[in-house]
């Protein structure tokens, strides 16, 4: 079964920073794919079911929030790990991204090293 990771970001460097950061994961049989924004997001999860999303919550069209509560609602993927990546370190914006449907948030800046850490874990449990 083919494993695929999805990172959206609006920020093109930061979607390059994630990229980088996962490169090694392109050797072990895993596709990444990106997206620009909220509207993208949404078609590339329906049409590519990925197993991992990074999702920025700041974008436009829709926020990551948004694109959490329909992946979890609308199109039923209850099987995709989303890590929501956001400048909003706030206590009560950790607790929105959770609620929205979150496996987890981290705030930006980021380690690289634990992006890469978090999608070991993840596709490596299958």
């Amino acid at each position: 079964m083919s494993r695929s990771v999805l990172i959206v970001d609006d920020e093109q460097h930061i979607r390059l920073l994630i990229e980088q950061a996962l490169e090694e994961l392109l050797d072990e049989g895993v596709a990444l794919y990106t997206a620009s924004d909220g509207e993208e997001a949404l078609a590339a999860i329906e049409a590519q079911r990925p197993d991992l999303v990074f999702l920025d919550v700041m974008m436009p069209k829709r926020n990551g929030l948004e694109v959490c509560r329909a992946v979890r609602g609308d199109l039923g993927l209850a099987h995709a790990h989303i890590v929501l990546l956001t400048a909003k370190g706030q206590a009560h914006d950790r607790d929105e991204g959770l609620a929205a449907g979150a496996d987890r948030y981290l705030t930006k800046p980021f380690d690289p090293d634990e992006l890469l850490a978090i999608a070991h874990e993840v596709l490596g449990g299958e």
